[in-house]
């Protein structure tokens, strides 16, 4: 329940003279309950009671009947109209929204769509969205219609997902940024709607077929699923498009031909979460560059905001809609200074700084809390850690650590934080330890199987895993998983690379190792490791050569296509003739 009030409040004098019937001149009649009122405050609520005793009536009429809404819902009303307040549940949200509405009460429109926006689920939202095309509110019409898409797998699964209409379907298959793991999943959709009612909506199959991205599923699925259905057998239209997207990738390797030859059966869809790779070292000196991979498009974007001073060996993270650059190194200064970067307006600002300075520091996420553990102050490698609160704007001491620990990595899982390796003035470490946050203690965890300074450490299909690093004598390739079930380290596959100082995230359920140094020189170079097979691949190069860099996932964010490549320029401007002829 939520009880409003709008920036004015009528005097509860008002209120009293209205109980008491006291200089009451209308009365409001909703079926047969009659509310007495003043039409001064009425006319003071809502223009439509203003144009009602006014303008639709005789001056001397005293009794007003209002249809088409309830007397419970009349009496919310008129009670907002002499409080100021009104209480919205679950219950009675929807139907105070459509008689707000329907006088024309925008307050009440606003609280109660507020109030319904925050009740969105995969159960509801459709239901909504429709809604809000009869009782217009642009807020959470918008809102309703971000959730469906950027929900889809699961809107996809209710009962309300089949009573969509064939434009609203329509307009959900075409969007860019429709959030789907796996294009197949809108084709299986698309397939499910129509099964549900096949003799009304088979005939907007071929429609709805070409707004799905058919050059975006892989050649197997093609020839097994879509080619092979019944409802997709019966057209020459529709296979002709089926095979349209089966011969592209045949004949071509290059993906810019697929956007240019068959643009909508080939356009990525916008991705709901970016990787950002952050500063760094790159030619002998410090960065501020920024780069963020689009993982649908498979390239990196340029999105460097050169007001940010350069900084290496910092940590990065994201935290309510905001990326922060902590501590770090400038070759003359050891930071305890942090950053947060605003995604919509691309503005760095200073916020409160750390109590020590690290460079070499060790930064994660965890119950709205940034924690900054270890690393270099110039003088000495740290065990001390403290952890930020963005609400308050203040760092706070946490538990030390059992171990000094610079260039060591660490991250969150199951409600802990892990920190692996690093090393401490004199040897690169095979230790490990957990915190726990209810407690503030430390405990010493299983060590690993390798010694690892400039190590990636992250949380992964449910292990902690631990990646590459220097060992004292060369740079690894190896890679490690912790079961915190089992307290035990396993090896599992080695990268292509070898690495240390290098940025590591989890991006579209892969584990992404970016960038570092590889012994020789740093590099550019990104590959992928993927649990499910146990292989790491090859993926886009960056376009910055660096090392010590930070990487964080940015999520959700409204202006999350801003730090992705233009799908409209995701075409090829000069076609190989034999490749167009294929067409």
């Amino acid at each position: 329940m939520r009880e409003e009030q709008p920036p004015y409040k009528s005097s509860s004098v008002y209120n009293e003279l209205r109980f008491e019937g006291k200089f009451c001149d209308a009365i409001i009649k909703v079926e047969d309950v009659e509310f007495p009122v003043h039409k001064i405050i009425l006319c003071n609520c809502t223009p439509s009671f203003r144009a009602l005793f006014t303008s639709w009536s005789d001056p001397d009429k005293q009794v007003f009947n209002i249809p088409g809404l309830s007397p419970e819902m009349m009496a919310l009303i008129i009670d907002f109209a002499y409080t100021g307040s009104v209480s919205v549940t679950e219950e009675n949200a929807v139907e105070l929204l459509m008689a707000a509405d329907q006088l024309n009460v925008m307050d009440i429109v606003k609280i109660c769509s507020d109030f319904v926006g925050e009740q969105l689920c995969a159960e509801n939202c459709v239901g909504i969205w429709q809604f809000t095309k009869v009782h217009l509110s642009p807020e959470l019409r918008a809102k309703a219609f971000h959730y469906i898409v950027s929900n889809f797998e699961q809107v996809v699964l209710q009962e309300e997902f089949l009573q969509l209409t064939v434009e609203e379907l329509g307009d959900i298959l075409e969007r860019d940024d429709l959030n789907v793991q796996c294009e197949s999943t809108a084709y299986e959709a698309l397939i499910k709607w129509i099964s549900h009612v096949p003799a009304e909506r088979e005939q907007h199959l071929i429609a709805l077929l070409s707004k799905v991205r058919l050059g975006l599923v892989t050649l197997d699925y093609l020839r097994d699923n879509v080619r092979l259905n019944q409802l997709v057998r019966t057209s020459s239209d529709r296979l002709s498009m089926i095979k349209a997207a089966i011969i592209l990738p045949q004949n071509m390797t290059n993906r810019p031909y697929v956007f240019c030859l068959c643009p909508h059966l080939a356009r990525p869809r916008l991705p709901h979460s970016v990787l950002l790779a952050i500063g760094g070292w790159s030619d002998r000196n410090p960065t501020n560059a920024i780069e963020a991979y689009d993982y649908r498009a498979e390239c990196w974007v340029n999105v460097t905001n050169n007001l940010e001073h350069p900084r290496a060996y910092h940590g990065a993270a994201f935290l309510n809609g905001y990326v922060y650059s902590i501590g770090g190194f400038d070759r003359v200064e050891h930071f305890n200074s942090v950053c947060r970067f605003d995604l919509t307006t691309r503005t760095w600002n200073e916020v409160a700084p750390m109590y020590c300075r690290r460079c070499y520091v060790s930064v994660t996420v965890l119950n709205g809390f940034i924690y900054a553990m270890g690393g270099y102050d110039g003088h000495v490698r740290l065990s001390s850690a403290e952890r930020y609160q963005p609400e308050t704007n203040q760092w706070s001491l946490i538990a030390s650590m059992h171990e000094q620990r610079s260039d060591a990595s660490c991250t969150t899982l199951h409600s802990r934080i892990y920190i692996c390796g690093g090393f401490n003035g004199n040897e690169c470490l095979q230790t490990a330890e957990c915190y726990n946050p209810e407690t503030d203690q430390w405990t010493m965890i299983s060590p690993m199987n390798s010694r690892r300074s400039g190590i990636g450490v992250i949380a992964y299909a449910d292990h902690v895993f631990a990646v590459g690093g220097f060992d004292g004598n060369r740079r690894l390739r190896t890679a490690e998983a912790y079961n915190p079930q089992t307290n035990t380290w396993n090896l599992v596959s080695s990268m292509l690379t070898r690495r240390s100082n290098f940025g590591i995230e989890v991006i579209n359920n892969r584990l992404f190792a970016v960038g570092g140094f590889n012994g020789f020189t740093t590099t550019f170079n990104v590959e992928y490791y993927d649990a499910s097979t146990n292989r790491w691949f090859n993926a886009p190069h960056m376009g910055i050569f660096r090392s010590a860099l930070s990487c964080c996932v940015v999520s959700g964010h409204p202006n999350l296509s801003d730090y992705t490549i233009p799908r409209d320029s995701l075409t090829c401007l000069n076609v190989p003739e034999e490749a167009a002829e294929s067409t």
